[in-house]
């Protein structure tokens, strides 16, 4: 069995805000095999911190595909405790704006990801996909496009 190590990270700056996501998708031995980094227009930082995460899953289905998913080890490492905690079934998703999120990341691990962990990390343990996602804050906030991609 291989092991993936997925890193995310999302942010809002004004919570909602411009909004943000960083992905990096590792392999066991660190070696970086994709970086996503997408402007996710208004929203907030925890609905950016799955979104993160979304992104990450949904690169790695579509780069391994369904069979070789079967048989690999997802490990997903977010500086986000609340999102950790629901997803681990610890915490009750309390905000609506949550729920489609957390319904469809808990979907793809019924249907693609039968051994995924979700761990939470210190923020020095996440800093690539930080910047990925301040990166991306960067450019929708310098953007007036992107800037209305709103709620």
């Amino acid at each position: 069995m291989s092991k993936v190590i997925i890193y995310t990270d999302g942010g809002a700056r004004g919570n909602p805000g411009p909004a943000g996501a960083g992905v990096v998708i590792a392999d066991e031995q660190g070696n970086v095999l994709k970086e996503i980094s997408q402007f996710l227009g208004t929203r907030t930082n925890n609905w950016a911190e799955y979104q993160a995460i979304i992104l990450g899953l949904q690169y790695l289905k579509k780069f391994l595909g369904k069979e070789k998913l079967q048989k690999s080890s997802v490990e997903v490492h977010t500086d986000s405790e609340l999102v950790v905690k629901q997803l681990r079934g610890e915490y009750q998703v309390k905000k609506e704006t949550l729920f489609s999120q957390f319904i469809a990341v808990n979907n793809m691990r019924v249907t693609d990801f039968p051994n995924i962990t979700f761990t939470h990390v210190r923020r020095e343990k996440n800093k690539k996909a930080d910047k990925l996602a301040n990166d991306a804050m960067d450019r929708g906030e310098n953007s007036k496009e992107n800037m209305s991609l709103s709620l």
